[in-house]
């Protein structure tokens, strides 16, 4: 047996060598992370558009079900049917329309916009007026010109007379209506949230405090409206007056912006900066019917061919080394807020 101090000192070696190691990891990272920049400075790895064929993906989850629930006899049978009405189809020379399916999901600047414009583009060089886009939107809004971009991306496939048809699964608020409501025909589940067609800002002011520890802030301006409301300074009557006025004319083109596409709609009755649910957004004409995009898809896949369009960029070294910590920390902080929401019922 070892006395106690070889494993002092076995455990001293031992640390110096992982120490050592873990230098050596270290640095050999930064290395790597310092060469991706300076190979990709001044230009940003192209992207590459992905299309997946949802017909394959129903297909998959109908034939699993089939051979797990149907006897020898009855695949056979139904394997025979569907190889039949293929044929007569060919033969008859018919061609299912095509459905071209994009994903929204919106933050506060609309970050998916970037995506969003090249998927657009792609499908518009192809796509006719037999055809369809389906949009899969999800979004509580945000910035105004952020969003107003979105938007004008959508009213290029309306402008190219292919008609869009955008489903909310679960909410489509503020800015994401406004993009909803640029589609021909508009899709919510029942309990989706629709609405706050209204413009809101806020900002603290911490003039006092400054003031009372005799601290100064100047703010200079060229243009009697250049700056109306800050933080920092000391706010007027006019500037308040001005900031209010700048709102409400963006609130009157927001509820133009939806009159125009859905004239049907009582425009003062709903621009009121409320929200309703999917029923009650049905009453108010903010949505022409009640369905999950799953079901929408599932039946429009019996009678069309249906394609899943992504535009991905190609992320940098240090994009994915941070994008990987960012996922660890993500997965540390949830799991402990979920030990910790469990405790409350233990």
């Amino acid at each position: 047996m070892k006395n106690k101090g070889e494993c002092v000192e076995f455990f001293a070696e031992y640390a110096s060598f992982l120490a050592k190691t873990i230098t050596l990891v270290v640095a050999i990272l930064v290395l790597l992370v310092a060469a991706s920049v300076v190979r990709s400075k001044g230009r940003r790895p192209a992207g590459h558009l992905q299309v997946n064929k949802l017909n394959d993906f129903y297909k998959q989850l109908r034939q699993r079900l089939e051979h797990s629930v149907l006897d020898k006899d009855q695949l056979k049978a139904t394997h025979k049917a569907e190889a039949k009405a293929a044929k007569q189809a060919k033969k008859a020379g018919l061609h299912k329309p095509r459905v071209f399916v994009l994903d929204f999901d919106g933050d506060i600047k609309a970050s998916a916009t970037d995506h969003l414009r090249h998927e657009i583009t792609a499908l518009l060089s192809l796509a006719t007026p037999q055809d369809e886009v389906v949009l899969r939107l999800e979004s509580g809004g945000g910035m105004v010109h952020s969003y107003g971009l979105a938007s004008s991306q959508l009213a290029r496939i309306r402008q190219a007379g292919v008609p869009l048809t955008v489903c909310i699964d679960k909410v489509a608020a503020s800015g994401g209506y406004m993009m909803a409501c640029i589609g021909d025909k508009v899709i919510a589940a029942p309990f989706a949230v629709l609405g706050s067609i209204g413009v809101v800002a806020q900002l603290p002011n911490v003039h006092r405090l400054l003031k009372k520890h005799d601290i100064d802030f100047e703010v200079h301006t060229a243009g009697e409206y250049k700056r109306t409301l800050t933080i920092f300074g000391e706010n007027t009557e006019k500037g308040r007056e001005k900031f209010q006025q700048d709102l409400e004319t963006i609130h009157e083109l927001f509820k133009n912006f939806v009159a125009r596409y859905r004239p049907n709609l009582n425009i003062d009755e709903i621009a009121t900066g409320e929200v309703w649910l999917g029923l009650s957004a049905l009453e108010k004409r903010l949505v022409d019917e009640l369905r999950t995009s799953d079901e929408y898809l599932a039946e429009r896949a019996l009678k069309a061919e249906l394609f899943h369009l992504h535009y991905v960029e190609k992320k940098t070294l240090q994009e994915r080394v941070g994008l990987a910590a960012s996922v660890a920390l993500d997965r540390f902080t949830l799991n402990w807020l979920s030990r910790l929401n469990q405790q409350r019922f233990w």
